[in-house]
Order: structure tokens, then C-alpha cells, then sequence
């Protein structure tokens, strides 16, 4: 099964490891760490230019990890997960 990021991203629901609200978890400074040494070894891909609102960490198929920044609400992603639901739609 898919789950819809954002514009033209769609990942394997199998592979994410975790759903985050970008708000609240980088209030963490091991949260800005992680995401500032992901960011340095070029395994952030931002999928819009809109608001970030949440970010996804998925396993890739080095055995590593690739973490996606969505503008998309961490609720409406994990909603979309469960449910199947992966097309796009506007306004969430």
C-alpha cells in the first residue's frame, strides 16, 4: 500500500518508520540533531515548497534511512495510513 506526501511523493507504507509532527518534535534538541545530520548527509527530500507541518522517516533499500518533509498534518497522514486512502486531496 502508498501513502500520498505531497505533490508527486508516494512511499510504501511498509517502509515508514515514523510519523512526526514537525512543531512539537523539534522542540527536542535530539530531534534537531537528527534531522540536521540527515540533512547533511543528504537523506532529507523536502516535498513542497509549502509550510513544512510534518516530517516521515522511512527505510530505504540501502538499509538505511530517508526522512521526507511534508506539508502535510502528521494526523492526516497517520488517518491516510491506516485507512488506505492515498490519493490526493486538497486543503488537509
Amino acid at each position: 500500500m502508498y501513502l500520498h506526501l505531497g505533490q508527486d511523493t508516494v512511499i510504501t507504507i511498509e517502509n515508514i518508520l515514523g510519523i512526526f509532527d514537525l512543531e512539537t518534535t523539534t522542540v527536542s534538541k535530539a530531534t534537531r540533531d537528527y534531522l540536521s545530520k540527515a540533512t547533511k548527509d543528504r537523506r532529507v527530500v523536502t516535498v513542497s515548497s509549502e509550510l513544512p507541518k510534518s516530517f516521515v522517516v522511512c527505510r530505504n533499500e540501502n538499509g538505511g534511512t530517508t526522512v521526507y518533509v511534508s506539508p502535510i498534518s502528521p494526523s492526516t497522514l497517520l488517518k491516510r495510513s491506516r485507512t488506505g486512502i492515498s490519493s490526493i486531496r486538497r486543503g488537509t
